[in-house]
């Protein structure tokens, strides 16, 4: 692990509870650092040249990636929580670019078609130490991508990782019949990203800008979609008021614009609460340090309790009318049997695997070896690919 020199680039009025690229506690790897760029600016870049951060342009957020050009996917979705991120990264004094990291890699290990997709990679892993995509995104950044000449992974900053890795909180102790993660577990003993405590605060304003971003944009893509209308949102509290806002403004505007209006308003709340209750809660905690956050006890960045009950009903009628909608239903019935049937083929037949994948199971390997192998190969997958892929072995007029 090495120790990054006073950094050349200027700090700008950073608090003093604020991630320092100047003390970064180093990469597990030790490597010469950057004269043009901070720690975590170099953090943010690996992140963008990453194989699995171009892939996301073709993973589910909601809906699988050939329903429609202008619903979102992973991949957009990330880009916009890193933008929230950095704006309040910004107002809070905190370092703008590991809040940027943080976000843009919140989603790496997610599988083709989102959560369904996650829940049934799961399912089949249920016998060989489960999957998470959490767990999967650390093996990203830390194994799985191959780039650079001395290491695997990208070899983030160990404040990367912890963001990472906790930007939900902490991961011990566990309760009673859990267990860590298991790539999560083992790189813990190799650099201890002590997840007792909490992260720090640019990974606590990446977790809430996540919330922010999907509560928000979910609705403008729901009412694209034929989900819900505006009339239907009108009845939600918070949302309603701003609809009604936008409505008595702007009596003739069209239904489209409306819901962007409503939108980007609705952003905005959400921004000047979280960042009011922060604030309220710094003046509680008083923290000199980064430390000081990470062992505050429970999360600094947070929204007040008002916002957290509409944000709430939101997130509730979102589930109800478009995450459980039957047509969102039958692409996760339909995702978890493609996923499915691929998983048992190759664990079957290991050696209809790519020539590249084959490779990676030892000769000797045990099936959990073996397992986790082919839920890396599934789990990197786009999803016209594992559409694709699954026609080829299941689908036998199909001459590819």
């Amino acid at each position: 692990m090495n120790q990054r020199p006073e950094s050349q680039i200027s700090s700008g009025g950073r608090a003093p509870y604020a991630s320092d690229p100047a003390r970064s506690r180093g990469r597990l790897h030790a490597e010469p650092e950057s004269t043009t760029r901070t720690v975590f600016q170099r953090d943010r870049d690996r992140i963008i040249h990453s194989g699995a951060f171009r892939k996301l342009q073709y993973k589910t957020q909601v809906f699988v990636y050939h329903e429609g050009d202008y619903y979102r996917t992973r991949l957009t979705h990330s880009i916009e929580v890193a933008q929230i991120a950095r704006s309040i990264a910004r107002v809070l004094r905190v370092d703008e670019d590991l809040a940027e990291a943080v976000a843009l890699a919140h989603d790496l290990g997610h599988t083709p078609f989102g959560h369904a997709g996650e829940h049934a990679l799961n399912a089949c892993m249920a016998g060989y130490g489960g999957f998470d995509h959490n767990d999967q995104a650390l093996r990203i950044v830390t194994k799985l991508e191959e780039r650079y000449a001395d290491f695997n992974g990208l070899n983030l900053s160990w404040e990367a990782l912890d963001g990472l890795v906790k930007h939900n909180g902490p991961l011990l102790p566990l309760s009673e019949g859990e267990v860590l993660p298991v790539t999560i577990d083992a790189f813990r003993r190799e650099f201890d990203l002590e997840l007792e405590t909490y992260a720090g605060i640019e990974a606590q304003v990446a977790a809430l800008s996540d919330d922010i971003a999907y509560n928000t944009h979910d609705i403008e893509d729901g009412v694209r979609a034929g989900f819900f209308t505006l009339d239907e949102l009108s009845e939600l509290p918070l949302v309603g008021d701003i609809i009604k806002e936008v409505r008595g403004r702007y009596p003739s505007l069209e239904s489209g614009r409306v819901v962007h209006e409503t939108t980007r308003r609705l952003i905005d709340r959400l921004v000047r609460d979280l960042t009011a209750e922060t604030e309220r809660r710094l003046a509680e905690v008083k923290p000199r340090s980064a430390d000081d956050i990470s062992k505050a006890g429970r999360p600094v960045v947070a929204l007040s309790d008002t916002m957290r009950a509409a944000e709430k009903q939101l997130r509730h009628f979102l589930d109800t009318r478009m995450y459980h909608d039957y047509r969102v239903n039958r692409m996760t019935s339909k995702a978890r049997r493609i996923l499915a049937d691929l998983f048992k083929q190759f664990m079957a037949e290991p050696d209809t695997l790519p020539t590249q994948w084959q490779a990676q199971i030892a000769q000797d390997a045990d099936q959990t070896a073996q397992a986790r192998v082919i839920a890396d190969y599934l789990a990197g997958m786009t999803d016209r690919f594992a559409i694709a892929e699954h026609q080829r072995f299941f689908d036998f007029h199909d001459p590819k």
